[in-house]
């Protein structure tokens, strides 16, 4: 295919434009485009680069360039002459276009950080089997950007207090709820979070690596899981445990996967709160109590003639037979 074919292939009402990996738009140069080769691909990963090895931030650039160092029109170390020079500016054109699009944080805090804002909202709030209308692709795509554009840190910043905020405001509302109501809405509260750490987590995966992980030594999932454990959970430990051993002295008040929720989740945020009730715990933990010995058979056995009795007077008299 010679020169002309190849602009009029990319000539027309207007220059096409090209996504490369950081999704920005690129200008199809006509021949230069096909000369940039590697080139260009280096320049789209640069940034992530940056944040994994160091990279001081211009190094591609510089490869880029590189390429034209020492080419002269018409010298013999130039092969192809005005193609050459034709590639040259193309470079720097494209290369000028990617500076061009870079992110400021006025642009981060004025467009960016509000879609993330309100998707988090979404996913925050949402009930087991809802539908979300937003665009994970587009969220995804955000945060890639932000973090290709050296705007984690404030990003983290600002998912920290967002979900923190909203913590808050959960607390609040266990806090107003009537003893009767308390187990049942704390069990929605955390199974509503948990299931929101589905979907948060993934979405801020190039923030945990490149940031979280390098940079702090931890795990966004481990960070989030932690502020239930502050925010909400610590603030209720001492009013929901003796509401939970009420419930199961007093068969069914509560189902029975409500109360294995609530236990298996209080042990994931905090373990040692099996010390406060270790034979609570243990119903749906295992090796939670130390191993049965001999000379405490006829207290097991006690234990169980007490829990028939407690099923027979609920009326559950079938197939049970007092020890």
């Amino acid at each position: 295919m010679d020169e002309e074919s190849m602009e009029e292939e990319g000539g027309g009402g207007g220059e096409p434009m090209m996504d490369d990996q950081n999704h920005n738009n690129w200008g199809a140069g006509g021949y230069g485009r096909h000369l940039l080769g590697s080139a260009a691909g280096q320049l789209g990963d640069r940034f992530l680069r940056e944040a994994a090895t160091g990279t001081p931030a211009g190094t591609e650039l510089s490869e880029a360039n590189g390429m034209l160092q020492g080419c002269e029109p018409g010298g013999a170390s130039c092969k192809g002459g005005a193609g050459a020079i034709a590639a040259a500016i193309n470079i720097n054109a494209s290369t000028s276009k990617f500076l061009m699009n870079v992110i400021t944080i006025e642009d981060y805090k004025s467009t960016y950080w509000p879609k993330l804002d309100s998707a988090i909202d979404q996913l925050l709030t949402q009930s087991p089997g809802d539908y979300i209308p937003i665009s994970y692709e587009q969220i995804y795509s955000c945060v890639y950007k932000c973090v290709c554009q050296q705007h984690s840190e404030q990003m983290y910043s600002d998912l920290i207090k967002k979900i923190t905020n909203h913590l808050e405001r959960v607390s609040k509302e266990l806090q107003a709820s009537p003893p009767d109501l308390y187990i049942e809405r704390f069990n929605v509260a955390l199974g509503q979070y948990m299931g929101a750490l589905q979907s948060i987590v993934p979405l801020f995966i190039y923030m945990n690596k490149f940031y979280i992980e390098t940079k702090l030594n931890r795990d966004l999932r481990d960070d989030l899981i932690k502020l239930f454990t502050e925010h909400v959970a610590e603030k209720h430990i001492y009013n929901l445990m003796p509401l939970l051993l009420e419930a199961q002295s007093t068969p069914f008040q509560i189902t029975p996967s409500t109360m294995a929720n609530i236990v298996k989740g209080l042990y994931t945020l905090r373990p040692e709160w099996v010390q406060m009730a270790p034979a609570l715990f243990s119903k749906f933990i295992p090796n939670i109590l130390p191993p049965a010995v001999e000379s405490e058979l006829q207290e097991y056995a006690a234990q169980d003639q007490k829990l028939q009795r407690e099923l027979m007077q609920n009326g559950f008299t079938s197939e049970l037979r007092i020890l």
